[in-house]
């Protein structure tokens, strides 16, 4: 079954979420991303996602008090990612109560560096984050595209022995308008043992049994579930039937 993984995207230390990776399409739901979290655990859920948008725009670890407060009040399994760019901004975000971290940008622009985290830490730890806008890998909090062809991209890191990738279309980010199945269908055509994560379009628990369906093993999804198309209902009949 797939597995639920909630956003909770901070900026200034508060829970929002973008358009299309838009900073200038900024919603804030929460001043309060413990309080976010707290209640996501109360449901059910059990993993989490929190991305720090500052560090992501300032290229190392802004909001990492807010990871730790969300740490220290939950028992919630956290990936962390968000200007993770060095050694020192990765022991601060483990420090900080993170279990695993998304390393996007960074595998792009000092691949060395990222694999000697994955060297270091274990593929269970490092996840590749591949935010994709057509057909490309972009960086830097979606500010900058790069040359990296996808599929070639994710070729080369499995290769270096990654297990997990998050994968965020882009232009589906924050729109409810569905995720693009088909594109995960293509990625785990090609390696059927990646443990592969969808991001961006989720609009409905429809979109997450569609991603099931097309043998996704996780999920993250954040707008749908602030803006109540996703309820709190839904989402403990569905890790009660999980």
């Amino acid at each position: 079954m797939i597995e639920l993984i909630p956003a909770i995207d901070i900026i200034e230390g508060k829970c929002v979420r973008l358009s299309q990776g838009d900073y200038d399409k900024v919603k804030e739901y929460s001043a309060s991303p413990v309080d976010v979290a707290k209640e996501m655990e109360d449901h059910g859920i059990t993993r989490l996602h929190v991305v720090d948008l500052d560090g992501a725009k300032s290229k190392h670890v802004v909001n990492w008090r807010t990871l730790e407060q969300i740490a220290n009040a939950t028992s919630l399994v956290i990936d962390f990612g968000g200007g993770v760019k060095t050694d020192d901004d990765l022991r601060i975000v483990f420090d900080c109560g993170a279990k695993m971290v998304t390393g996007g940008s960074i595998a792009v622009k000092e691949p060395d560096t990222f694999k000697s985290w994955l060297m270091k830490y274990g593929a269970e730890k490092i996840i590749l984050g591949a935010d994709v806008k057509e057909g490309k890998v972009a960086v830097s909090g979606w500010l900058e595209d790069s040359d990296n062809e996808l599929m070639a991209f994710l070729e080369h890191y499995t290769q270096q022995g990654v297990q997990k990738v998050i994968c965020t279309e882009i232009s589906r980010d924050g729109m409810l308008q569905g995720p693009d199945i088909s594109l995960y269908k293509d990625i785990l055509a090609q390696h059927p043992n990646l443990y592969l994560i969808a991001s961006g379009g989720v609009s409905s628990m429809a979109d997450i049994e569609a991603l099931a369906e097309a043998s996704v093993p996780g999920v993250i999804f954040g707008k749908a579930l602030y803006e109540g198309r996703i309820s709190w209902k839904d989402i403990e009949r569905f890790v009660l039937n999980k």
